[in-house]
């Protein structure tokens, strides 16, 4: 009855494409084709009585605690004006440059990354604060809605990424699983932490590869992206930008450092980021009982959204299962031609196209559970995988006509930049991911190199 998981998935993508929601969608579908499958004697009778302990075991997941932790870490940030004292700090430090001003916020976009992991939020504080100066100062509005929208995405590929903690915890259950089944007795592992390890340089060549783009174009047409200064940079100033610099640094490094070094684990460590975010708020003045208020309330509706579309995940592959979907999915890619290169050049591209409608806590937690184990079982490496899911996962922000990128600074963009500006101006940026995806798969080190030094000592 193998066909009958693929019927099963086929009819979620028709149902969200009604618009319900993806956690009701996922579990309501799976439970009438459990129920149905019990009543035709398709499936094992029972295996519906299974479903409360995988929900059990989903919150008493101690790797998944660090989901809200990072949430709160991360609104806590953008509500203390972090964020904006950097970006005005950098715009005067680079200001004389031609392209500075762009330059500043991709650099201000990888440590809004690093200090929230969640892209909206980035995105949406990018928009509210940089765009307006940067048409201002006459950049162009493509150029400006282009460099917003992928500063912005960084948040799904440098540390710490909620699409890395939830991915690290899917493809720890998938990498057991494959080994289970090629017989391997003492199983190795992967964690969050070596996906935060394995990101770290891919992370940081993109954020070059942005800022190169910027200083490219700025070189080449200078009215595109104009100084917004002609003062000369000066010591007080200099001092200024490492005033509203050292403080976020601090946090990143003393979380990041923490698990990256084995002193922590990932969910301590956001509890440790948690609370040096209400520390930075308190001292910037900036916390109040009403901010407070907001900041747990986000963070409530932000992690409810996610477990929900886990719990209704983890139902829907419960029962994709019970129909031998995973070994049918299995047997696809070891007959696919061109073997393991083929098996995920498919894989890629299907994620790539699912992107444009599913957002990526949907495909972590229902396409990568399917494929992962097929994969993992022809001798992929789980990090250098987890890294190419993420920044697949990160290039879907970007595609027209449905990244949620392009829509999160679409609400918040002036009148006169239009539609059609953030779309064109997204294009470049979508060829550099692209490109990094390309060179991922031409020399998998970049994402292995560091995690492996990391065991070798």
């Amino acid at each position: 009855m193998e066909w009958i998981s693929l019927l099963m998935f086929a009819v979620v993508c028709v149902v969200l494409l009604f618009g319900y929601p993806v956690a009701f969608s996922l579990a309501g579908t799976a439970l009438v084709f459990a129920y149905v499958g019990e009543a035709q004697g398709w499936l094992v009778p029972g295996m519906i009585h299974a479903i409360p302990s995988r929900i059990f075991g989903i919150m008493n997941n101690a790797t998944l605690l660090a989901v809200p932790l990072f949430v709160f870490m991360g609104v806590t940030l953008e509500r203390a004006k972090i964020a904006e004292d950097m970006l005005e700090s950098m715009g005067m430090l680079f200001g004389k440059l031609s392209g500075g001003l762009g330059i500043s916020v991709a650099f201000v976009g990888m440590l809004l990354a690093a200090s929230t992991g969640i892209v909206g939020a980035t995105v949406v504080t990018m928009g509210l604060l940089s765009l307006p100066a940067m048409l201002r100062r006459g950049y162009d509005p493509s150029l400006a809605s282009g460099i917003i929208c992928a500063s912005g995405t960084l948040g799904q590929i440098i540390p710490p990424s909620i699409v890395l903690i939830l991915l690290g915890d899917v493809l720890s259950s998938a990498f057991q699983k494959a080994q289970s089944k090629l017989g391997v007795l003492s199983p190795e592992s992967v964690s969050v932490g070596d996906l935060f390890m394995g990101a770290l340089i891919p992370g940081v060549i993109l954020v070059f590869a942005y800022m190169t783009y910027v200083a490219f174009v700025a070189w080449r047409h200078p009215e595109k992206a104009p100084a917004i200064t002609q003062e000369k940079v000066t010591s007080k100033t200099v001092v200024a930008a490492l005033k509203s610099l050292i403080a976020p640094i601090v946090l990143i490094l003393s979380v990041l450092g923490s698990i990256l070094m084995g002193w922590a684990t990932s969910t301590e460590a956001a509890a440790v980021g948690a609370v040096g975010a209400l520390l930075l708020a308190v001292i910037k003045k900036e916390l109040t009982i009403q901010r407070l208020k907001e900041i747990n309330e986000i963070t409530l509706k932000t992690s409810s959204m996610v477990f929900m579309i886990l719990i209704g995940a983890s139902i829907f592959s419960l029962v994709f299962r019970a129909y031998q979907g995973d070994l049918l999915i299995e047997e696809v890619f070891h007959n696919m031609p061109g073997g393991v290169i083929g098996a995920m050049s498919i894989v890629m591209l299907v994620t790539f196209l699912l992107g444009f409608i599913l957002d990526f806590i949907e495909i972590t937690f229902v396409v990568v559970p399917i494929v992962a184990p097929a994969l993992l079982m022809m001798g992929i490496d789980p990090v250098w995988l987890g890294i190419m899911f993420a920044i697949n996962l990160q290039t879907s922000f970007l595609t027209p006509p449905f990244g949620f990128s392009l829509f999160y600074l679409r609400g918040v963009a002036p009148a006169e930049v239009t539609t059609r500006a953030i779309y064109k101006g997204v294009v470049p940026f979508i060829a550099i991911q692209i490109l990094m995806l390309i060179c991922l798969s031409f020399w998998p080190d970049i994402a292995t190199w560091l995690p492996h030094q990391v065991y070798t000592k």
